[in-house]
């Protein structure tokens, strides 16, 4: 059973209202109010043995409050589920778990520790408050399709995490991403629908537009390349559509009114429109879809 697969059958469960129909990364519970979400990071999936602990930490930490930031919550704490091991490890993860925490003003509420057995999996869940909480679903027919910052660097970043020689800024947005809290706090407010890109832009817009009931068509010239990516990974049309698949962005990814202009930095990649699917264009006309459109436990996208 693939992750989508998973994910349908769950749907036909009993959910709470606060669940919207898991086509979110976060619940909203009105009641609370909170924004709760959840991420797990498998050894040999989500990150590599070879990284170091506290990476690790941060990315763990880093990945949660990037779904926050979608919601446009303010940070409240974090629960952390770990398996204790080896002893260095877990004492560079509490460092690396400082750090992050620190940096963001989180604030560690509670949690659980086992014992370690075979590959490391981690799991925190992250809760925040004073949300907009805008949906995914909330895209229409002529929307603006926008995205945050830069987008593939994470890609390139585990080529180097990998062995390959390459700049170190890279590795580290691979190893350590920043969530757009600030950005998410500015853009809940005024945007149709929003979401972070975590398994990549493609398959992550494409995500949108199903959830919404619009097709999106996204301007491959248009994906947003760092000065070191296109030095790294080039910027002709195969690295483009790798830098848009490669997942591991952490950035913001929103649908905008087409008569509105976003309050922070970002992108136009693309445009919402009737039907269903996603097109790919750029200056040579449709580009065909890769086979893989991101990132997916189960390997089918």
């Amino acid at each position: 059973m693939t992750e989508a697969e998973f994910i349908a059958a769950l749907r036909r469960l009993p959910l709470h209202p606060g669940a919207r129909g898991l086509v979110d990364d976060s619940a909203v519970i009105d009641a609370a109010p909170l924004v709760i979400t959840t991420d797990t990071l498998v050894e040999g999936v989500h990150f590599l043995p070879t990284d170091p602990p506290g990476d690790v930490a941060w990315k763990l930490v880093a990945t949660n409050l990037s779904d926050l930031a979608a919601k446009g919550a303010a940070v409240e704490g974090v629960l952390l589920n770990y398996p204790l091991g080896d002893s260095d490890w877990d004492t560079a993860f509490l460092a690396g778990l400082d750090a992050v925490l620190t940096r963001y003003a989180a604030r560690l509420i509670g949690g659980d520790t086992i014992s370690l057995r075979g590959a490391r999996v981690l799991t925190l869940t992250a809760l925040g408050r004073d949300a907009p909480a805008p949906a995914r679903d909330g895209a229409r027919a002529g929307d603006m399709l926008w995205v945050t910052g830069t987008i593939g660097d994470a890609g390139l970043g585990l080529r180097i995490a990998m062995g390959e020689a390459g700049p170190e800024a890279l590795r580290d947005a691979y190893r350590r991403p920043l969530p757009r809290l600030v950005e998410g706090r500015a853009l809940a407010p005024v945007v149709q629908a929003m979401m972070d890109v975590s398994d990549g832009v493609l398959i992550d817009a494409r995500r949108m537009a199903q959830a919404s009931g619009v097709a999106v068509t996204i301007d491959l010239d248009a994906i947003p390349l760092s000065p070191a990516a296109r030095a790294f990974g080039g910027e002709d049309r195969p690295a483009r559509l790798a830098a848009a698949t490669a997942g591991d962005d952490y950035e913001l990814l929103f649908a905008l009114a087409p008569d509105r202009t976003p309050p922070v930095p970002a992108t136009r990649i693309g445009r919402f429109g009737a039907g269903q699917g996603l097109t790919l264009t750029d200056a040579k006309g449709p580009v065909p879809l890769p086979r893989h459109l991101g990132f997916q436990h189960g390997g089918r996208d």
